[in-house]
């Protein structure tokens, strides 16, 4: 019987990646999508558009109930993975509304119709490290307090919340990974890794002369998305569900990150990077670094690739972009 699994958020980062991984296991992918995707493939659509003739998009939208069920009704999955979540950074009353509203209703609609529809279906919902919000000690387990700062992260620790009860409550293998930092040449111009992936090369090809950040001390605990996306698929084929950190448990600072970037071009950061305040996030006390102990004893889950090996593979594919016209603009976010 071949597998069929169903992906929110699959034009992304991971859930492209994810889309690759379960081709090559044999699975048929489904993945939800929005109508402006299709009408706009080439950019919308640009991580997996080679996966297009392989792949089964349907189109609904995750904020409607009778939209997410007919779905779920359509496809009768095996697996599904919940990657889609409004995540950008955004302090208005009305932005803080939409992203509560919409990560937890997803969340809640899809575990509601396949707990109707697809009851033996499994589900992996992707958490984040926000969760944990402003820690108190380093590395973070499974064990430690969530204390979310932001609303991003408070509903992403709802959406936990609603997965284990779907789990204790009504016996659903549901489980949720804690997902820290994790990056690839897929990343979006919108983070901070990418924009200082693309604003390197563009000096060095005299496209751009300099580059603003916020706090070059911050510290990440970064990882490689391909990694992380086999870390969702074997929780899921588990014996049982449960929840999962999945980090590399070392950290490097923003410097490091974009020392390396601009090395990687021939150029030293310092002569081209600025500080600006307005990029400045609250101060973090204690790093946000993740204990991966209980994925590696648990599932035999590692990370693969090291930060440089990371910086190396998106700085080659952002290069290679450029000189064929194709990269696109770089955001003006802050670390």
């Amino acid at each position: 019987m071949t597998k069929k699994a169903l992906i929110t958020g699959i034009a992304g980062q991971d859930g492209s990646y994810l889309a690759e991984l379960l081709l090559e296991k044999g699975y048929e992918v489904h993945g939800i999508v929005r109508r402006v995707a299709i009408e706009d493939t080439e950019h919308k659509l640009k991580n997996i558009i080679h996966l297009l003739d392989r792949v089964h998009l349907h189109v609904a939208s995750l904020d409607n109930v009778f939209s997410v069920i007919k779905a779920v009704k359509d496809v009768a999955p095996h697996e599904c993975y919940h990657l889609a979540s409004s995540s950008f950074v955004s302090y208005s009353f009305e932005d803080e509304i939409s992203i509560l509203n919409n990560n937890v209703n997803s969340t809640h609609y899809l575990l509601a119709a396949l707990k109707e529809f697809a009851p033996e279906c499994r589900f992996y919902f992707a958490g984040t490290s926000e969760m944990f919000g402003q820690v108190a000690a380093a590395p973070q387990d499974e064990t430690t307090p969530f204390t979310p700062r932001a609303i991003y992260g408070i509903s992403k620790l709802a959406g936990y919340h609603l997965v284990r009860n779907y789990r204790l409550q009504y016996g659903a293998f549901a489980c949720s990974g804690i997902l820290y930092n994790h990056e690839s040449p897929r990343r979006g111009y919108e983070f901070v890794t990418r924009k200082i992936v693309s604003s390197a090369v563009k000096i060095s090809l005299g496209l751009q002369e300099e580059l603003f950040l916020g706090n070059l001390d911050a510290c990440r605990d970064w990882g490689y998305a391909p990694d992380y996306v086999e870390a969702m698929w074997r929780m899921v084929q588990a014996a049982a569900p449960d929840d999962y950190v999945v980090a590399t448990g070392i950290t490097h600072t923003v410097r490091e990150f974009v020392s390396r970037a601009f090395a990687a071009v021939g150029l030293d950061y310092s002569r081209y990077v600025r500080v600006d305040p307005r990029f400045f996030r609250p101060t973090e006390v204690v790093p946000l670094c993740g204990d991966p102990r209980k994925i590696r004893e648990s599932l035999g889950w590692a990370p693969t690739r090291t930060l440089d090996e990371i910086i190396s593979e998106m700085v080659s594919h952002e290069t290679e972009l450029y000189r064929q016209g194709k990269a696109g603009r770089s955001m003006q976010g802050g670390a």
